[in-house]
């Protein structure tokens, strides 16, 4: 038992020792309904890596009373199929299901899914899949239709930290034998690094213990630099360098400085910044500084945003440096920001003043009576030309203009 890694020794047995994904587990949600009622069904789970996707599938089996088999879509074949249904069979006669989970399913070749789909659809096996990747992509449409997607979120800080303690405090599967501290420093910093992530708050913890002296007792935040392998930055999220940072990195790319840009990106990224905070500001960027310079920035940080969102650490760095960089060289425009801007003041200088008439939306026949809509002109049913002089402010601000062409 010794020789498995730590997050294999303690990994939960039972839902109730489950953390996160609250979702799907908590009460009444669906995983917990299942196990509750041991009526299990096809599931792909789809999720960052170290979110419980294969300890779930375990607790299902396990509390379900089913017979777990283990695949991994980068070494199986067709034969290793083969054997597992013919033995899925047999427990069948004996009244035993048989879960298949299959790790990194959107790997399992078109061919080697086609050969799973019948006994999925028959019931021989119930087939649990596990993959980072969007589904709908890597796993055939006939084997997708026969389950149930549920999607994984990365862990919350919160459940790092009580994986940590479990990690730290258990004296059968984990390290509490050796009665070790963590400093609140290192603490914070691991659970940081680890974006979501359990497996690797409970590896570096484990490495980091092996990095301790004969007589220490306590895992400083250098041991816990030395087992990651990273270095942390100063970089308080509720305090000034987190504002300091950000400020400097949107002033970067409003001075089209994409260097300058991508280090400060860079230097968030290093010190654990959610990678959504920062999408959430190349959004507000795009029609903030870049606006009717560039239609297409606004649609392109949007989609950035969205893949950061799908995919997660660390891959959407290359989306955030991608749009940083592109946000940076565009042209800038701040027409839009600034109309806002004056309209806002009119409004509170002036309050909500009367909408003229013929703007006014005659729904009955008292509001027609009172000239509601009376001189509208449908601005498809007339050239340029004769729409010219037209007014649709407010009479009190006729002839305002705030938007101003470039």
């Amino acid at each position: 038992m010794n020789h498995l890694p730590l997050a294999t020794r303690i990994r939960p047995r039972k839902l109730n020792e489950f953390v996160g994904q609250e979702h799907l587990t908590g009460l009444d949600k669906i995983v917990r309904r299942m196990v509750e009622s041991k009526n299990v069904f096809p599931i792909i789970f789809w999720g960052p890596p170290g979110t419980g996707k294969t300890t779930l599938a375990r607790i299902i089996a396990g509390e379900t009373g089913a017979f777990f088999e283990e695949l991994s879509a980068t070494s199986a074949g067709v034969s290793d199929i083969r054997k597992i249904v013919a033995e899925a069979k047999e427990r069948l006669k004996l009244s035993q299901r048989t879960i298949l989970f299959i790790d990194e399913i959107h790997r399992f070749s078109k061919a080697q899914q086609d050969r799973l789909l019948p006994f999925v659809e028959e019931g021989t096996v119930i087939l649990i899949g596990a993959t980072t990747e969007n589904p709908s992509f890597g796993v055939i449409s006939a084997l997708l239709s026969r389950c149930r997607v549920l999607v994984l979120k990365s862990l919350e800080k919160k459940y790092l930290g009580e994986v940590l303690n479990k990690g730290l405090s258990d004296k059968e599967r984990g390290l509490g034998k050796y009665s070790v501290q963590l400093d609140e420093e290192a603490r914070e910093f691991l659970i940081d690094m680890a974006h979501g992530d359990a497996r690797i708050v409970l590896n570096t913890l484990e490495i980091a213990v092996t990095l301790l002296g004969k007589e220490s007792k306590n895992i400083s935040l250098k041991i816990i630099e030395e087992a990651l392998q990273k270095k942390a930055l100063r970089y308080d999220k509720a305090g000034d360098e987190h504002y300091d940072t950000i400020s400097a990195f949107i002033k970067s790319m409003r001075g089209s400085d994409a260097d300058a840009a991508l280090y400060y990106l860079a230097r968030m990224l290093e010190a654990g910044e959610d990678p959504l905070f920062v999408a959430r500001r190349l959004v507000i960027f795009a029609s903030e500084d870049v606006g009717l310079a560039d239609r297409t920035a606004l649609p392109l940080a949007v989609s950035c945003f969205q893949a950061c969102h799908m995919i997660g650490l660390p891959e959407c760095q290359l989306n955030l440096a991608h749009v940083t960089a592109y946000l940076s060289k565009v042209a800038k425009s701040n027409v839009t920001t600034e109309a806002l801007g004056k309209a806002k003041r009119d409004v509170e200088e002036y309050g909500a003043l009367p909408v003229p008439l013929k703007l006014r939306n005659p729904k009955t026949k008292l509001m027609k009576g009172m000239d509601y809509g009376k001189g509208y002109k449908y601005a498809h049913n007339y050239s340029k030309d004769e729409l010219k002089g037209e007014d649709y402010l407010p009479e009190k601000l006729k002839g305002r203009k705030y938007f101003k062409n470039e």
